[in-house]
């Protein structure tokens, strides 16, 4: 037990680190700035769903997945790569698109497309943490790998509920000066994934 419990927690924490939903809240403070508390509560758990889906199905299935699509995991940090790099720009600019609402069937399809894109894949469930949890499947017990799976997919959800808490402290100024930081950092990890991708393509 105490063993599981050990295990349970240094997968934990790996996975944590790699996902990051810490990070995640300036960009979802960003693009759900004009919703009300209702609507960003919606897209965290909405976020964190498509997310703990998404972990799950690579860790089960991702080998046969990418084979069927002729794919890799070095395409896809690519792919993800210059998407974030993207977005990184955006926010440097202050010109990252918030979600708009003007009718409620709009809402439904607006907050499905940000929960999924950019805010789930690939800045939760990129890459790194898809290669991550496909690791984990292929040395530790099946069963422990979804548990710590789900354990991620609740603590994404709490952080991201939690955004109005951190808006409220920081204040309008200081949130515009955390998203540009935020964007400068994530042009960053965007470079980084499209050269990690380029290197595992190339075997460089």
């Amino acid at each position: 037990m105490i063993e599981a419990l050990r295990t349970f927690i240094l997968l934990y924490g790996g996975l944590f680190a790699i996902t990051n939903p810490i990070g995640a809240v300036p960009v979802f403070m960003s693009v759900t700035r004009d919703l009300s508390a209702k609507g960003r509560r919606e897209i965290a758990k909405k976020t964190a769903l498509t997310a703990t889906i998404t972990l799950i199905v690579f860790a089960l299935v991702g080998q046969w997945i990418f084979k069927f699509f002729g794919s890799s995991v070095d395409a896809f940090a690519i792919a993800g790569g210059i998407l974030l790099f993207r977005m990184g720009m955006e926010m440097l600019s202050g010109k990252l698109s918030s979600v708009k609402i003007d009718e409620e069937s709009e809402e439904a399809v607006t907050l499905e497309e940000v929960a999924v894109i950019p805010l789930a894949i690939p800045l939760i469930s990129g890459p790194g943490a898809i290669t991550t949890v496909m690791l984990y499947m292929a040395r530790e017990p099946a069963p422990l790998v979804v548990v710590v799976i789900l354990s991620i997919g609740l603590t994404i959800w709490a952080i991201l509920s939690s955004d109005n808490r951190v808006s409220q402290k920081l204040g309008r100024v200081g949130i515009k000066v955390m998203i540009r930081m935020m964007g400068l950092i994530l042009t960053s990890m965007a470079v980084q994934m499209v050269i990690n991708g380029i290197k595992g393509a190339f075997e460089i």
